[in-house]
């Protein structure tokens, strides 16, 4: 089967998962990588600032068409093709899955991923050791992040209803890492409907295929 999309960007980055779970859940085949047409795709230099010109990841190349930014990416897939529909057609809801996907690539992006994941995945500290103060720092504002979403979801079976959505695929990438580090039942409770709904998403076709061990080669 011939590849319908190309998404620019390392498999391990939570917003290239993202976009690969709404292709997955869309049945779209893709590609993912620093290769667009089989060409090298230096990151942030001419060839990647010609398709993003922030010199972002990712970037989703569908025939002539190029797109960067997780979300509009997302809603781009989900209304060019055919297969399950990722936002509601009620007008209201998917306004609240439009603010919950903004919410999740911004506030929840930089208390989850850039200020406490990545000094896990990617140590800044002295022969690349973690840096535990900025650890400790970062955990206040993991756990009132944590409080936020537990309360969004509530008893729901997805973060914006019943309906598995954009806003899933944007979150789900974040609390699988989460929940994945040696220390997660600090951060967790046993009971955390969080840790369900990560297991629930992890069970999911979608979540099987990406949710995986990342490659950070």
């Amino acid at each position: 089967m011939s590849t319908q999309v190309q998404i620019l960007g390392p498999q391990y980055s939570t917003m290239v998962r993202t976009v690969m779970l709404c292709c997955e859940e869309k049945g779209i085949t893709y590609q993912i990588g620093m290769q667009i047409d089989g060409n090298d795709i230096q990151f942030k230099e001419s060839s990647h600032l010609a398709l993003h010109p922030f010199g972002k990841i990712p970037v989703l190349v569908h025939g002539e068409n190029q797109i960067f930014e997780t979300a509009p990416i997302c809603r781009y897939i989900d209304v060019a093709f055919d297969g399950p529909v990722l936002q509601p057609t009620d007008t209201y809801q998917r306004a609240l899955v439009d603010q919950w996907s903004q919410a999740i690539s911004w506030y929840v992006d930089q208390a989850l991923v850039r200020q406490y994941l990545l000094e896990f995945a990617f140590p800044k500290g002295d022969n690349g050791s973690i840096r535990l103060d900025k650890v400790a720092d970062a955990q206040p504002s993991v756990m009132s992040m944590l409080v936020q979403l537990e309360k969004q979801l509530a008893d729901q079976a997805f973060i914006c209803g019943t309906q598995y959505s954009i806003a899933d695929a944007l979150l789900t990438p974040m609390l699988d890492y989460l929940a994945s580090l040696p220390h997660a039942n600090s951060l967790f409770a046993s009971d955390s409907s969080l840790l369900a709904y990560v297991a629930r998403m992890r069970e999911r076709p979608s979540g099987k295929v990406v949710l995986i061990p990342a490659d950070k080669s």
